[in-house]
C-alpha cells in the first residue's frame, strides 16, 4: 500500500487553548495511524499576535520590523512545541520546528516576506524516522539569518509550500468554519455552502476580504497543483475543495460574495498629466512594500487630472507620508486621504462568459440607494468601493441579486 503524506495546518481558533490542542493532537493522531505520514503546520494560539503586536505598540510607535518579526513569531513557536509535546503524551514520537530551523528561505521585507526556498531534506528525514514534524507558520528565516514572517494569514502559506515542496497527497486546511460560504453567514444569515469551487475564484475571494484562506497559498496551489481542502477542526462533514477551472460541474455566474474593510483611499487633485506622473505617485509605494489595488485616473482637463487609488488601511499613515512628498515634487494640488469606505466584490468564473453581471450588481446597490466611488473588474470580479456605512447592506443586496440565498432547488423552480 502506497503512504499517502498530508499536510493540516491548524488556525489560531483551532489552537485557542490546550483542549483546543489536545483535541488537534487526537485528530493528527488519528490521520497518521490510519496509515498516513502527516506534517502539520500551527499558527499562534488564539488570539496571541495580536497580543504581542499590542505589547510592542505599548513600548513604540514604529517598532522596526525586523523585532516585530522577531517578536510575533514566538507565537507561532509556542503552539508547536505545546502540539509535539500533547502527540508525545498519546504515544506518537513528535518534533517541534521553528521557520528557521527547516529551513524555509525568505526574501529581507519584514512583516511581508515572500518565501524565496523551502529547504526539505531535515524534515523528509523526520518523516523518515516516523516522527510526526509540528512546524511553526507564518515565519521564517531571511538569508542573512534574521528571523521574518509573511504576514497575517501566513501560516495557510507555510502549509501549501510544504506540500508543494514535499509533493504531499493533500494539503488540509483546518479552521472554525467548514468550508467557503457564498458570503459571510454573519452578514448573510442565508449564505449557503460551497462544495467545490476553482483555484481562481478562491484567489480572488481570499484577495477581496473572505477570511478562510491566505490568498498567496491559493496563488502558490494553483501554481504548483497542491490539492487543497478546507476542513473544520469541531467537526462535522462538510468541506471546501479548491480544484482546477475544469473540474468545477456547477459552473454559477458568481460565486460569492466578499466585504472587505481594510481599505482606504488617497486622491490627488490636479496632477500634471504627464508621461512617467503615474510610476512617479506609485513607485515610492512599491518601494516600501505598499500594495495599490484600484488606481482611477480622470480624463484630462486643461493639462491636469485627478489621480485616485486605493491602499490598505494598516498601511495609510504611512502611504500618505509618501505620497505627500510626492504631491509636492509634481506639484499637485492636494493630497485628501479616505479610511470610512470599504469593498463590496462579485466573484466568479461565470463573469467572463454572461453579459450583463455588472448591470445586475449596479442595479442591485442602486435599489438600496448606496452610491459607487470606485469599480474595478476582471475576468473573475466586479468589486466596488462605497459608504462603510452601506458594506453589510450592499453583501446582502447583491447576494440576492445573484441567488446564491437561494439553492439549487429554489434556483431551478424560479
Amino acid at each position: 500500500m502506497t503512504v499517502s503524506l498530508i499536510i493540516q495546518k491548524y488556525g489560531g481558533s483551532s489552537v485557542a487553548s490546550t483542549d483546543h490542542i489536545r483535541r488537534v493532537a487526537m485528530k493528527v493522531a488519528s490521520t497518521k495511524i490510519q496509515g498516513n505520514k502527516v506534517a502539520v503546520v500551527v499558527s499562534a494560539m488564539g488570539r496571541q499576535t495580536d497580543q504581542l503586536l499590542n505589547l510592542a505598540a505599548e513600548i513604540s510607535n514604529n517598532p522596526s520590523g525586523r523585532e516585530q518579526d522577531a517578536l510575533v513569531a514566538t507565537g507561532e513557536q509556542v503552539c508547536a512545541a505545546l502540539l509535539a509535546i500533547t502527540l508525545e503524551s498519546l504515544g506518537h514520537k513528535a518534533m517541534s520546528l521553528m521557520g528557521l530551523q527547516l529551513p524555509l528561505i525568505t526574501d529581507n521585507v519584514h512583516t511581508k516576506a515572500r518565501i524565496i526556498e523551502m529547504q526539505t531534506e531535515r524534515i523528509e528525514h523526520i518523516l523518515s524516522e516516523d516522527i510526526i514534524p509540528v512546524v511553526a507558520g507564518f515565519q521564517g528565516v531571511t538569508e542573512s539569518g534574521c528571523i521574518s514572517t509573511l504576514g497575517r494569514g501566513g501560516s495557510d502559506t507555510t502549509a501549501v509550500a510544504l506540500a508543494a515542496s514535499l509533493n504531499a497527497g493533500c494539503c488540509e486546511i483546518y479552521t472554525d468554519v467548514n468550508g467557503v460560504y457564498t458570503a459571510d453567514p454573519n452578514i448573510c444569515p442565508k449564505a449557503r455552502h460551497i462544495k467545490i469551487i476553482s483555484y481562481q475564484e478562491m484567489l480572488e475571494l481570499a484577495g477581496l476580504g473572505a477570511k478562510v484562506l491566505h490568498s498567496r497559498s491559493v496563488e502558490l496551489a494553483q501554481k504548483y497543483q497542491v490539492p487543497l481542502v478546507v476542513k473544520s477542526s469541531f467537526g462535522g462533514d462538510k468541506n471546501t475543495w479548491i480544484v482546477n477551472e475544469e473540474e468545477v460541474m456547477e459552473n454559477s455566474i458568481i460565486k460569492g460574495v466578499t466585504l472587505e474593510k481594510d481599505v482606504s483611499k488617497i486622491s490627488l487633485i490636479r496632477v500634471p498629466d504627464r508621461p512617467g506622473i503615474a510610476h512617479k505617485i506609485l513607485s515610492p509605494l512599491a518601494d516600501a512594500a505598499i500594495n495599490v489595488d484600484m488606481i482611477i485616473q480622470n480624463a484630462s482637463i486643461d493639462g491636469y487630472t485627478d489621480f485616485t487609488f486605493t491602499i490598505p488601511t494598516t498601511d495609510l499613515d504611512k502611504a500618505k507620508t509618501l505620497i505627500d512628498e510626492v504631491a509636492r515634487e509634481i506639484d499637485a494640488q492636494k493630497m485628501l486621504a479616505a479610511n470610512n469606505i470599504v469593498k463590496v466584490s462579485a466573484v466568479g468564473i461565470g463573469i467572463k462568459t454572461n453579459p450583463g453581471v455588472a448591470s445586475r450588481m449596479f442595479h442591485s446597490l442602486s435599489a438600496e440607494n448606496i452610491n459607487i466611488e470606485m469599480i474595478s473588474t476582471s475576468e473573475y470580479r466586479i468589486s466596488c468601493v462605497i459608504e462603510e456605512k452601506y458594506g453589510e447592506l450592499a453583501v446582502r443586496a447583491v447576494h440576492k441579486a445573484f441567488g446564491l440565498d437561494k439553492d439549487n432547488k429554489e434556483k431551478a423552480e424560479t
